[in-house]
């Protein structure tokens, strides 16, 4: 796992840019503190920081060349069966036995047709010194990030937003990218924050070369499944089969690693998956999970316990007070370089912080929920699709759910919001519901909160089109799931377990995402997945023998972060005296000081709703605004 970053000058004025590499390369310190790296030559400059999983040898080290010097790669990633491809790459004498090294020798031989032969997660840059031309790659599902920068007289790439910041880079708000993050916490690809700066397409690559001053090739290399694609003739039973078959490979590819290797354990049915099959391909298992002593009704650890018990892994728990939480609050938010507001990053923070004193690899459960219906918004649209007296009865009822007071922070509470909305998605299309479920701030108010004079909306309702094209209501279930994969694994899930554990210097993969299950997945019937009963139900049914029966006698629970507490106590200084103070947000000129009010008037309300969220959707913000257009941060 690697930060990097690079340029490829199309003019003479594009060459200005390497003067900056150094500073791009520092920005990406902490995705790879072992060593880093830089190589200009021609036309092009890559950077790249090391941190050392396969073959920890300084002969391992990138920028990688070839004997010849005349390929250059910087990589971010593992390739997974690189020892195979090694095997067929017999005449090449190897220096290192790093998968650098193997992925460099296939692209000299293969070209780009080497990619789907990959199997790992990846994003890098290959320089060819006699042609001066610069190869870009990227993973099928887009797990290992790659932001792009392109204008007349140059194209930049990074892993992350402050690399191509730190090369200088036109920072032009795209509103359209705002207005969406408001809505969902994140903001949706290939867009960014930034107008000029986009993510390369997860499964393709794209080549540049100096005589075209151009991109002279943009190509997927691999495509997900659509809602429409054919299904699978197996029987259930036999599908079970597959899946554990596909599933314990996936995790034996992932075990492979020259540094500690441990897993996380929640103590819920995907993590456990993975430490079960991740136990089988080692003597001594370390699994590792978080405990919330002041939250005992979100506290799990007794169930990855009988897990770690059953496998015999050597567990640790981090047992964590709301003032540990409160604690990484701005290492979290200075390590975030553009807008994402999902507040379970401080957790996953926390993990990966905790873990990283460990173990320098940990496999993860996520990508199972997208996969296969894990989430209670699959079971409200499957409960929408399939109709009936409940139905009928919730939304007659709308107007008292309205009525009740609703909040994330109460049992109670939280069912009525849920009921709020399944009730007012009842009435709307698939897309439309799809949009609505997925959101938690409407149009409208987001509208409110920003003001017509910055918000275009043929460009907002183009990109909700493109985001919701496949959720027609002609495929079923698994549309959303598709929607998901596309929108919430890859915005929200991925780019949260990259981020927070790149900033501990932490290598996290994640055996579900392999391309071999998500394809299998993706062409498993609708019934396999979830019924009136039961989500993820070939992934409960397939694995229920090899794990603790108690895994199945309880509901599955979320943990939510303290945020309403926190802005009516700690925080409530630094968001109503600057953050969100009528005078910045005036001198700012991007939000309605007005709306901004009426947002945090409901914090100290009886029926709160999600306001908590809306605020920190603002406070994440305003805190990226003020680090990276003032210069100062701040709590």
């Amino acid at each position: 796992m690697c930060g990097i970053t690079g340029a490829y000058a199309f003019t003479e004025k594009g060459k200005d840019f390497f003067r900056k590499l150094d500073a791009a390369v520092e920005t990406l310190k902490l995705r790879g503190p072992d060593a880093h790296g830089t190589f200009v030559h021609g036309n092009v400059a890559l950077g790249h920081t090391r941190l050392a999983i396969l073959d920890t040898s300084a002969a391992a080290a990138q920028p990688f060349h070839d004997p010849s010097g005349r390929y250059t790669i910087v990589f971010n990633g593992e390739i997974f069966n690189f020892r195979e491809l090694k095997d067929e790459l017999a005449d090449v004498a190897f220096a290192t036995t790093s998968d650098t090294e193997v992925l460099l020798h296939l692209y000299i031989r293969y070209g780009d047709a080497m990619l789907s032969r990959l199997n790992g997660f990846f994003a890098f840059a290959i320089h060819d010194r006699d042609t001066d031309s610069l190869f870009l790659a990227r993973d099928r599902m887009g797990i290992k990030p790659l932001l792009i920068y392109q204008d007349g007289d140059v194209l930049l790439f990074g892993s992350e937003m402050k690399a191509l910041m730190a090369f200088g880079i036109p920072k032009e708000i795209d509103h359209t990218s705002q207005f969406l993050y408001h809505q969902f916490n994140y903001t949706p690809f290939p867009h960014t924050i930034f107008k000029g700066v986009k993510e390369m397409e997860p499964g393709s690559w794209l080549k540049v070369e100096s005589r075209k001053s151009k991109i002279v090739h943009r190509k997927p290399f691999w495509t997900l499944p659509t809602p429409s694609s054919p299904k699978t003739s197996l029987s259930y039973e036999a599908a079970q089969q597959k899946l554990i078959d596909l599933m314990r490979l996936s995790v034996q590819r992932r075990m492979v690693s020259d540094v500690p290797l441990g897993s996380f354990l929640s103590g819920g049915i995907d993590s456990s998956v993975i430490a079960t099959l991740a136990a089988e391909q080692t003597d001594k298992l370390r699994t590792f999970s978080i405990g919330y002593a002041d939250e005992p009704h979100f506290d799990e650890t007794k169930y990855a316990e009988a897990v770690a018990k059953r496998i015999g892994s050597e567990h640790t728990v981090f047992r964590l007070k709301n003032d540990d939480l409160f604690s990484n609050l701005r290492a979290v938010l200075d390590y975030i370089d553009r807008p994402f507001a999902d507040s379970s990053c401080l957790p996953v923070y926390i993990l990966c912080k905790e873990t990283r004193k460990h173990v320098t690899v940990a496999l993860s459960g996520d990508g199972a929920d997208e996969l296969f219906s894990g989430y209670n918004k699959h079971a409200a649209e499957f409960r929408a699709r399939s109709g009936g007296g409940a139905n009928v009865a919730i939304a007659a009822l709308r107007p008292l759910w309205h009525l009740l007071p609703s909040s994330r922070n109460s049992k109670w509470g939280n069912t009525v919001r849920q009921l709020r909305k399944f009730s007012d998605g009842l009435n709307l299309s698939p897309a439309d519901r799809y949009w609505s479920w997925a959101s938690f701030l409407p149009e409208s108010e987001v509208a409110e909160l920003m003001g017509d004079d910055i918000f275009v909306p043929e460009e907002y309702l183009l990109r909700k089109k493109t985001l919701t094209e496949e959720v027609r209501g002609t495929h079923g279930m698994d549309e959303m799931l598709y929607a998901d994969l596309h929108q919430v694994l890859r915005n929200d899930m991925l780019t949260k377990v990259d981020l927070m554990s790149m900033a501990n210097s932490l290598e996290v993969r994640v055996p579900f995402l392999d391309h071999e299950v998500v394809e299998f997945a993706c062409s498993l019937p609708e019934h396999f997945k979830i019924n009136g009963k039961m989500r993820k139900r070939i992934v409960q049914d397939a694995f229920r023998p090899m794990l603790p029966p108690e895994l199945y006698q309880r509901p599955k629970q979320g943990f939510e972060v303290p945020l309403l507490k926190w802005f009516r106590t700690e925080l409530r200084d630094t968001i109503h005296k600057d953050l969100l103070s009528p005078i910045f947000l005036r001198e700012q000129g991007i939000f309605s000081a007005d709306k901004v009010g009426l947002i945090l008037s409901r914090l100290d309300s009886n029926d709160p709703e999600d306001s908590a969220t809306h605020v920190w959707n603002l406070v994440v913000f305003q805190y990226w605004w003020k680090r990276y257009f003032v210069g100062r941060g701040t709590f």
